[in-house]
């Protein structure tokens, strides 16, 4: 990220991820946001798990040889 793009936002701390939470659970209410976090871990597990049968397809010698 360029310096000056991050310069205008600055760091994001405790105080502006609380209100950010805030406003989620406003719109979205409690019950949908703990449903789209786990969507979002299960998402996250599968990509985990695909990647690493790639890479375990690779390391594995091909019959051929």
């Amino acid at each position: 990220m360029p310096q000056t793009v991050f310069a205008l936002i600055g760091p994001i701390g405790l105080p502006e991820l609380v209100i950010i939470l805030l406003i989620l659970m406003l719109v979205f209410g409690a019950n949908r946001l703990s449903g789209l976090g786990k969507g979002m871990g299960q998402a996250i597990r599968g990509f985990k798990d695909e990647v690493g049968q790639k890479k375990d397809k690779e390391a594995e010698p091909s019959p051929d040889a």
